[in-house]
């Protein structure tokens, strides 16, 4: 039961791109019952957000290099980007990931919840400029994820605690 749990807490934290509204809103959740309610919505207009993914691009050519050159003690890299279809916008993590002509491509790590064009699982192309953060775990421990970081704070303490403890989480 505690694998199980770990396991989905895991996949609610990975299936973030939900958790950005298109408002400048932070809602804390009161109590989370199941799964499926551990989302968090802030916005991408939320001062703490916008500093996360400014800060994230500004050293993005510093985690590309030590992603294409990791240290035996480095894994999971990953990129989370953000996608459009018609008026939603939803935000996935890609892992793996590799440079191409047009920019990167890589497998979505996270299934949809707005978007139809999109699967858990696929390959996608993606620009730059659609790269809102990056991540990677070292010696057990989350390097980036500055979204994340953010997202945490307005997690239900318990739920984020868990994060913390089991997934590497310093923020």
């Amino acid at each position: 039961m505690k694998r199980l749990l770990k396991s989905l807490l895991f996949l609610c934290l990975l299936h973030l791109p939900g958790a950005f509204a298109q408002d400048d809103a932070a809602e804390p959740l009161e109590s989370a019952e199941s799964p499926d309610e551990l989302a968090v919505m802030v916005g991408t207009t939320h001062p703490e957000m916008l500093a996360a993914i400014r800060e994230a691009r500004s050293t993005l050519d510093e985690f590309l290099d030590i992603a294409s050159h990791p240290e035996p003690e480095m894994s999971t890299f990953k990129l989370k980007i953000v996608l459009r279809e018609d008026k939603n916008i939803e935000y996935f993590w890609v892992t793996p990931f590799q440079a191409s002509a047009e920019g990167f491509e890589g497998t979505l790590a996270n299934a949809p919840d707005l978007l139809r064009n999109v699967s858990l699982g696929d390959t996608i192309r993606f620009t730059r400029g659609e790269i809102i953060d990056w991540g990677y775990v070292r010696d057990g421990r989350q390097v980036g994820s500055r979204t994340v970081c953010v997202l945490l704070k307005y997690m239900e303490k318990w739920t984020a605690d868990y994060f913390r403890q089991n997934n590497g989480f310093d923020c």
